[in-house]
């Protein structure tokens, strides 16, 4: 018997709706944020540590694996300051001279990809930038020559940590003690700008900065920064950091100076001393971000990362601050990709606690995130103290450098 006209018409107008019907919306992948952390027990390893910071999700601020690398006692210090595009991290394990590349394509399962020591004969880097052509800068403190310590410099190194290129930050007439610390990197033009404070501390407080051609790695100039009020604001240069404009360029001093760079691309650019904090003896200033036209950066002195405006970087102007708890003293802080969220880590009452807050990216304001707590906890933040990581053991972490993943 013949199949009826309309009930083959109803039957092909069903199969077209179900082969159609649109997919299954794929579940978004978690929000993380990745803690480099150095062991308090010195024969258990340093790792990277990963938190999941999904935002409403009931495992907000919840660990989610751990990374071990070789060696013991590497002092995890700087990473880059945000995960690049292609997830490969950089971070250095300062006082055992070796640098280590996470890669965290799989974002939850990140895998040690590169490890490396001296490049080029320089060694301990300190700071790690991207550069335009899509290599990583490196800033390398110092060098040997004979039973000498020199100067560092510049590495310029692919996404693997293999040397392209070097530059040394020693020539005639510049004190064989200054060391090569962070870098601000200017494409638009054709220069890099390195600060010169010394990490272990050794020697006399550096106020020198270095300008580079970014095009050759070529050292143009050394000139030291000037002093304001407070007499030593210019002392310790530690990061800079490039406007949203691509050309403007912030300098901050581990003294709690802050100083905009002039006539950058000239045979004689300089500085001057726009901004200022209190200083607070045995802590320093230190990290900033920008976002937009604000410029965040960590004040111990009022236990506090402050927000200002800098739509006019000669006259910057707080509009908010976030209060820690006592005895805490914010370090390390780094943006959320979202520019919703900062991390901070930091010393003596953070030294195993990171912490979240909330950033405004229209007008400025900062608050602690109370949601990024341990459960019972009286404390918002997360503790490195109380754990059986998931690589073994349970020593005390000390986070350092952190980051967020990227969507």
């Amino acid at each position: 018997m013949p199949f009826p006209r309309s009930l083959r018409a109803a039957s092909l107008i069903f199969l077209a709706a179900c082969t159609s019907r649109a997919p299954e919306p794929a579940t978004p992948a978690p929000q993380l944020l990745y803690l480099w952390t150095a062991s308090a027990d010195s024969t258990q390893p340093d790792f990277l540590a990963v938190l999941d910071v999904t935002e409403d999700s009931a495992r907000y601020g919840k660990l989610v694996t751990t990374l071990p690398v070789p060696g013991l006692r590497n002092g995890p210090h700087h990473t880059e300051h945000q995960l690049a595009a292609d997830r490969q991290l950089f971070a250095n394990g300062f006082d055992g001279g070796k640098s280590f590349v996470f890669d965290l394509t799989n974002a939850t399962h990140p895998r040690l990809a590169a490890q490396f020591g001296d490049r080029a004969g320089y060694m301990h880097p300190h700071s790690f930038l991207r550069m335009p052509n899509g290599h990583v800068l490196g800033t390398f403190q110092m060098r040997h020559e004979g039973q000498e310590m020199l100067p560092g410099g510049l590495v310029e190194m692919t996404t693997t940590g293999e040397v392209v290129r070097s530059s040394s930050a020693f020539a005639p007439g510049i004190d064989p003690q200054l060391r090569v610390y962070s870098a601000g990197i200017v494409p638009a033009l054709d220069r890099i700008v390195t600060t010169t404070t010394d990490m272990d501390k050794d020697y006399p407080a550096s106020r020198n900065l270095q300008v580079w051609r970014l095009s050759d790695l070529k050292l143009l100039t050394t000139f030291p920064l000037p002093d304001g009020p407070a007499g030593n604001e210019g002392h310790l240069t530690a990061e800079p950091r490039l406007l949203a404009d691509g050309q403007t360029l912030l300098v901050s001093t581990f003294n709690c100076g802050l100083y905009l760079m002039e006539r950058l691309d000239s045979d004689s650019p300089s500085a001057r001393l726009v901004a200022s904090f209190p200083q607070k003896a045995g802590t320093n200033c230190a990290i900033p971000v920008i976002s937009g036209h604000f410029y965040l950066v960590t004040v111990p002195a009022w236990r506090a990362v402050v927000s200002m405006d800098i739509s006019d970087p000669t006259k910057p102007r707080e509009v908010s601050r976030v209060t820690l708890g006592e005895g805490d003293v914010p370090h390390w802080i780094s943006m959320a990709p979202d520019q919703r969220r900062v991390v901070v880590t930091g010393y003596q009452g953070m030294q195993h606690r990171v912490v979240i807050a909330r950033f405004d990216s229209a007008t400025g304001h900062l608050a602690i995130d109370v949601r990024f707590r341990e459960e019972g906890a009286t404390e918002t933040g997360f503790r490195m103290d109380n754990k059986t990581w998931p690589h073994g053991g349970s020593a005390e972490g000390i986070p350092h450098g952190a980051v967020f993943s990227r969507p």
